[in-house]
């Protein structure tokens, strides 16, 4: 399977072959799903937590008289159904993480990929070198390959300071580095794209 290497300037530089195995596998929605709700619950923060009967200040002097008031017995200001009292079976604070498969993750990795490449929406980029920063002139890039909205795979921090400055401020644009790579991010965008260098290192991370 071969596919066109392209700059910035939306020109043909080169070919590349992507292996079979991970960009020609048959997508599955529910495999894709799984992985999915997998991460997003993964990333909840599940900080949310309501007091109980023993986390709240109150007396427990009992409201009044055991008899003879023709009210409820009560021995708590703090139960649930007086102002300012418990919350009863309110949430807690806990973590929403579970775990799946390794085999499951990469499966569906492979999905996402072969999902844009079918598409005809992903595009191999030969490198992220840019000769200025300035982000009018990276949108007039991402126009011409008819990006509006896209997954930049393959950022280095070290090399590629133009590029993150570039891009910083561009709507339904993102990137990150090739460890990084996940299948909500490549499902988000529209387009995906990777560098070249990088599509070796997924290959062998995904063979």
């Amino acid at each position: 399977m071969k596919i066109e290497v392209v700059n910035f300037d939306n020109v043909k530089v080169g070919e590349l072959s992507l292996a079979s195995e991970v960009f020609g596998e048959k997508p599955r929605s529910d495999i894709l799903h799984r992985v999915v709700e997998w991460q997003r619950s993964k990333s909840r923060a599940g900080t949310h937590h309501t007091k109980t009967v023993s986390e709240i200040s109150g007396t427990t002097k009992k409201i009044f008289r055991q008899k003879g008031t023709g009210n409820a017995r009560h021995g708590s200001a703090k139960a649930g159904q007086f102002r300012s009292g418990a919350v009863l079976l309110g949430p807690r604070y806990r973590s929403h993480e579970y775990s799946i498969q390794k085999k499951i993750k990469n499966l569906a990795l492979k999905m996402a990929l072969s999902l844009r490449c079918k598409e005809k929406k992903l595009i191999i980029l030969k490198d992220l070198e840019l000769k200025s920063y300035k982000t009018q002139g990276l949108c007039k890039n991402f126009s011409a390959m008819k990006v509006l909205s896209g997954l930049i795979v393959g950022v280095d921090k070290n090399k590629d300071q133009n590029f993150i400055q570039a891009s910083g401020n561009i709507k339904y644009i993102d990137s990150l580095p090739v460890e990084g790579l996940n299948v909500l991010d490549i499902l988000k965008h529209e387009h995906l794209l990777i560098t070249q260098e990088c599509v070796e290192k997924i290959n062998e991370r995904l063979s």
